[in-house]
Order: C-alpha cells, then structure tokens, then sequence
C-alpha cells in the first residue's frame, strides 16, 4: 500500500525537490507496472493557511514532510511565524487524530540566540513534543535548481547575477557550507521510508564566498565556449545543474559555429566534462522520443539532420517551453534536470540526433524517470 506523504512548503525550494523525487519514484514504479510507493499530497501556502484543506490532507497521512517556514522577515515577524507554523500543523493533527511520522527541515542556526535560530528552535519543540515519531533534519545552506536569488541562498543570487551580467557583491570574508536541495529532500524521504526518529544531521560542502563565486564565473566562461567543466565531482555536476536551471528558457538553443569550406562543414559538438557518453539515434517524422526527465545527469541534444522540436517541462509544473532546431544550422539544446523533455521529428525525412551525456549508462540505476511532457 501507498505510503501517504504531506509535503508542507511544497513550492518552496525543497518541498519542490522532495514532491519531484516522490514523484520520480512514483513514474519509476508505473514504468515497470508496479504499484506506486507513494501517496503524494503537497500543501502550498494557500493550502496550508485553510483548515479544512490542511485537516484533510492530514487525515490519515502516514507521514508529513515539514518544510513550509519563514526565513526573510522583519525580526519579529521571523522569530514568532515558525512556532506559529508547527502550533498550525499539530493543532490540524490533532483535530482529525492524526498521529503521522514528522520529518521537520531545522537549521544549524536553532542553536543561535538569533530571531530566526530561536523561531526554528521553538518550532521544533512544538512538533518533537507532539508527534509520536520525529525526525530532526539539521540542515546548512541549501542550493538548488529552482531556489530565488536574494531569497533562497547566496548561490542563487550570484548566479542570477552572472547571467544578467551584474557587477557581483562577493563578501571577501563570506562562508558557507553548501548542501544541495535534492540531497535534503531524498535524507527526509529516507528517514519516513526507515523509520528513522531521530537527529539527521546533513553535512555540507564548506566554501569561502569568492571561492564559490569563482567557481559560478567558471562555469558560465566554460559554457560560453561551448565547453563544459569538470564533471567528475557530484557535488560540481549539482552546482552546474543549479547553474544550468538558470539559463532556462531563454539561453537555449545555442548556434554553434560552423567551419565551412568547399569540402563541406565542421563544427564542434562537445567538448570538456570529463567524459561521458556520446551516441546517435535515428527518429522516423511524426515520432516523439524521451518523455522522461532527470535528477541529476547533464545531457545534450543536438539535431544534425532534419527538422525537429524539442519540448521542455519542468516537474510537476505546466507550462512547457518550445525549441525549434534544424540540422542545416546546428544548434544544441542541454536538458535541464528536474524538467521532463521530449524531441519530435517534424520533418518529411529521418531525423538524426547526437545526444551527450556527461556519465556512462548505468542499467542499475538509469536517473530516467518516464513522464509525458504534454500531458
């Protein structure tokens, strides 16, 4: 049977993460023809603000994914929102005597005597006292496709500020310790799915601000080549991922530059990423391939004959975004993970398609979650 899962803070940043990998579980399941492993209810704040839609997602839910918070605020409003979230939850649990396994997302700030450190550590007093099993989840700076610059985290501000080419505000003196959301997200998924009642405490990856900047104006200089960085490290492929996300939908397709003399054309396709697997594939007019998306590979299209549309769609969202690309002017689409994409001939003729990937295949574990882009 389902388990049933309320993700509160569900268009936050890691509640969107959270629903898209039990979500990602869900299409892996209903690929093979399994049962689904999950129930999903996510609550926004719209949803969580009315009673009787947050009484009845409570009702009989196994488990609650509390991730719903308030983190910029005046002082005051920060230090009494986040008790006065946990009061809510535990007063709709209550109503419907609903006893469910609660995972709440605290922060290494509890431990301050700060506005915010004290909400968060009242807040989980609140839940600890009340639920019958609870799951403390410790969590430093998370970053993330999706997250908002100038709300979520330093990352994504420096991002959006690259990309806008922004004069950068870097702290020389600024330090973080980087925790990618999906990590956050698939810890709490874990703890429900375990059992596991108690402290988790996630360590992140600890960097000096302008080190992290560095990095950031790397991967866009790379990527302005038409050249991809190191990929061999996963925490790197999840900080380009946050980078890539950003690009989106507007950085895309990218005319790439064609050497063209009496012989005919080159040009070059791929370079950099450390590796990765390269293949070709042919699709008859009128044929869709893909359909899926992915937490965490970098992937490539790029069509070299033919007529094609590529279609993108992120996760759990609606609208989908639309590229028109040719062989005659090759221009290559990457696919953003967390976004379901498809590519459709559209063409008289075969179409042909060079796809990269910056892994090689793993059968065992794919990272190829089926899911229609028109739904």
């Amino acid at each position: 049977m389902a388990i049933r899962i309320v993700v509160t803070g569900a268009r936050g940043l890691i509640g969107w993460h959270a629903h898209a990998r039990l979500h990602a579980a869900n299409c892996a399941a209903s690929f093979k023809g399994a049962p689904t492993p999950f129930e999903i209810v996510p609550l926004g704040h719209a949803e969580f603000d009315d009673d009787a839609t947050l009484e009845a997602a409570i009702t009989g839910a196994e488990a609650v994914l509390h991730f719903a918070g308030v983190n910029r605020a005046p002082d005051d409003e920060v230090e009494a929102a986040n008790p006065a979230i946990a009061r809510r939850l535990v007063a709709a649990c209550r109503a419907v005597e609903a006893a469910p396994h609660i995972v709440y997302a605290n922060s290494t700030h509890a431990s301050s005597d700060t506005p915010y450190g004290r909400s968060k550590r009242i807040a989980g007093d609140i839940l600890s006292a009340y639920a019958p099993r609870y799951t403390d989840l410790i969590l430093p700076h998370i970053f993330g496709e999706g997250a908002r610059p100038r709300y979520n985290n330093v990352t994504a501000t420096l991002i959006d500020d690259i990309l806008a080419g922004r004069p950068l505000q870097v702290n020389p003196d600024g330090k973080v310790s980087l925790c990618h959301a999906g990590s956050a997200a698939q810890a709490a998924i874990d703890a429900v799915v375990t059992g596991r009642a108690e402290t988790v405490a996630l360590e992140g990856r600890p960097l000096s601000v302008p080190d992290l900047c560095e990095t950031l104006t790397g991967f866009h200089a790379s990527m302005q080549a038409n050249v991809y960085p190191d990929l061999s490290d996963p925490f790197d492929v999840a900080l380009f991922n946050s980078y890539r996300a950003a690009t989106y939908p507007d950085g895309w397709p990218r005319p790439l530059k064609l050497n063209t003399d009496a012989r005919g054309t080159l040009f070059e396709a791929v370079k950099g990423g450390g590796g990765g697997q390269t293949f070709l594939s042919t699709t008859e007019p009128g044929v869709t391939r893909g359909d899926h998306f992915h937490l965490s590979k970098v992937e490539r299209f790029l069509v070299v004959q033919g007529d094609a549309v590529i279609r993108i769609r992120k996760v759990l969202s609606e609208e989908v975004w639309e590229y028109r690309v040719c062989g005659e002017t090759p221009a290559p689409v990457d696919m953003p993970t967390l976004h379901t994409h498809s590519i459709k001939n559209v063409g008289t003729g075969p179409l042909l398609t060079l796809f990269w990937t910056h892994d090689l295949f793993d059968p065992v574990n794919p990272d190829t979650y089926a899911d229609k882009v028109l739904r």
